[in-house]
């Protein structure tokens, strides 16, 4: 668990990511390849055309400043004229470019994203998704029988591919008996793909074209195969390079640079965090955390960390060498920048996630949870800011999903408390991001009975009520999903809860049972989620045990009554539109 999506988790992670390898995908640019040219095309278009004839607003000059323009000397004038002035020819072309290029025409761009000189983890990332790219184009082409753009892209991915090898081996100046072996199949195989396409170009009977498809696609997989060997073993070099630098460093500046190239690395994909947690980075990186001297340093390390351990490898390596415990004593630690206890309790949330089934093994963590979820809790209560206390939220949440103890202990250290005043305050809570881990924590703790009367006693059926409320600003994807989960928690939640009657009285109360019933009847308040529907049903069947009089008899015999399948095809049918 990293930062939460729509914060920017997706962004400048460079063009990293080939589909062959199952690296992201995240890197594809979508018209002008590394270099960005169509953003800058756009950006000029709109400049251009801001008002009519090209001019701007803070272009046109005020009468006042006519006088200063007369005294100016010839040159200045004329470069004050320039901005009022429009050359049509240029206007048209201008307008007339396409924003989107098209897709046979994007590899010619490709080739001008060279990687910056002495480079080799640029050079490598950057050819590799030029490489990757194109292994995916030929596939594509190959599937709609263009044959001639199948050899052409062919030729080009072979050029690719000798210069990625050529530069490579000239920055790194050495290599190993087995990159070399690889280099020599990959280099065969592509040489192999140019010549039978181009046969394909002069084959005119379909079922020799038929037969000759198979074997290009078979030449075509081998080839993809022996290029994500070669790249796999030439970014293990690297890294191992980075893990070495970082371990034997002394001098805080080089381990913050190295530092900082291995976190670029971590964001490329899960492949990359796996080769880095192999070659000893996650040892390499607690061994930072455990030298006062590099203190500053620790942030940073810990970002890392939590990076790598979203993979198996990377967790089994935190719990050999003892990182649950290094990650106690830095949360409990109050010398400590409350920055580097946040980064801390960022580590604990990923190897706690509830989505990793690997994470369930952490025997450690046992030992160190009262410790860990103590400091915690302190974190959430003094943070300065939203994001630290939706890493300190985001880590109890998890926690409470590892181990049914946490709950007994968050409910001793009045977490309750804690997490719904916070709620109050905006500069902590202020997205829904943030409120779905305050829910959660709620949903998992409402399983014991001493729950209730502690958030009926903080006004937390208030909150709940809220939370089903809950709408996006933004209206993105992750945020949209996001508040989704928030009403479906609350619902859950109330539900648990109602199992008191002091609780179930003060819903029905606050009118609960109305907002209930507009989720289950309206489709766009939950923005069709079934989720929601089914979690809402189940909350408002609880209540309704409780208080029958709250319901009018129509939503008594259509969402209480019947079977909670056929209430919820009820209301799921209600989307739907015959028109």
């Amino acid at each position: 668990m990293r930062r939460p999506p729509g914060n920017g988790e997706a962004a400048n992670k460079g063009p990293g990511g080939w589909g062959l390898w199952g690296f992201q995908e995240s890197r594809r640019l979508c018209c002008a390849g590394p270099d960005g040219c169509g953003k800058a095309l756009l950006q000029i278009g709109i400049n251009m055309m801001a008002l009519p004839g090209g001019r701007h607003l803070d272009s046109i000059p005020l009468p006042g400043q006519r006088l200063h323009l007369m005294q100016v000397d010839s040159v200045q004038r004329w470069m004050e004229d320039l901005k009022l002035m429009t050359e049509c020819e240029c206007m048209c072309v201008l307008q007339a470019k396409p924003i989107s290029l098209e897709e046979d025409a994007q590899g010619d761009l490709i080739l001008a994203g060279g990687p910056s000189p002495g480079d080799p983890l640029q050079l490598l990332l950057k050819r590799g998704w030029v490489i990757s790219t194109e292994l995916r184009r030929i596939g594509q082409k190959l599937a709609q029988d263009r044959w001639a753009r199948v050899h052409s892209m062919s030729v080009r991915l072979t050029c690719h591919a000798r210069s990625m090898v050529s530069e490579y081996s000239a920055i790194s100046k050495s290599s190993s008996q087995e990159m070399g072996q690889v280099e020599k199949l990959l280099m065969e195989k592509c040489s192999e793909l140019s010549a039978v396409t181009e046969r394909c170009l002069q084959a005119e009977n379909e079922h020799v074209l038929k037969s000759m498809k198979a074997c290009v696609s078979e030449t075509l997989s081998t080839l993809g195969q022996h290029f994500g060997q070669l790249l796999e073993l030439a970014l293990t070099r690297e890294v191992q390079a980075l893990v070495r630098k970082i371990d034997s460093s002394d001098n805080v500046y080089t381990t913050e640079s190295t530092t900082g190239n291995l976190f670029s690395l971590t964001q490329e994909g899960a492949p990359l965090c796996r080769i880095i947690a192999k070659e000893g980075g996650v040892v390499a990186l607690f061994k930072v955390c455990r030298q006062d001297n590099f203190r500053c340093l620790y942030p940073q390390a810990l970002r890392t960390l939590a990076s790598i351990c979203c993979v198996e490898e990377g967790v089994h390596q935190l719990e050999k060498v003892d990182g649950v415990l290094c990650l106690a004593d830095i949360l409990t630690d109050d010398s400590h920048s409350e920055a580097t206890r946040a980064e801390a309790a960022a580590v604990v949330a990923q190897v706690t996630s509830p989505h990793l089934p690997f994470t369930q093994h952490l025997s450690s963590f046992l030992e160190s949870m009262e410790e860990i979820v103590t400091a915690l809790v302190k974190l959430c209560q003094e943070a300065s800011s939203g994001e630290v206390f939706l890493l300190a939220s985001a880590a109890l949440a998890n926690i409470t999903f590892f181990d049914t103890m946490a709950c007994e202990m968050l409910l001793q250290l009045n977490a309750i408390r804690v997490l719904l005043e916070a709620c109050s305050d905006k500069q902590r809570v202020d997205t829904p991001y943030t409120r779905d881990q305050i829910v959660t924590i709620l949903a998992n703790m409402s399983v014991l009975e001493q729950c209730a009367s502690d958030i009926v006693q903080e006004n937390g059926v208030q909150l709940i009520m809220g939370m089903l409320s809950e709408k996006p600003r933004s209206g993105t994807p992750a945020e949209v999903a996001a508040c989704e989960r928030v009403q479906q928690k609350a619902a859950v939640t109330l539900a648990r809860l109602s199992r008191d009657p002091d609780v179930a009285r003060e819903a029905v109360r606050l009118n609960c049972m109305s907002r209930l019933i507009e989720l289950c009847r309206s489709p766009s308040e939950r923005n069709s989620s079934d989720a929601v529907l089914v979690a809402c049903l189940a909350a408002l069947r609880r209540l309704a045990g409780v208080c029958p009089e709250g319901l009018q008899d129509s939503d008594f015999q259509q969402l209480v009554q019947p079977r909670l399948v056929d209430s919820f095809l009820l209301c799921s049918n209600m989307e739907e539109s015959f028109v």
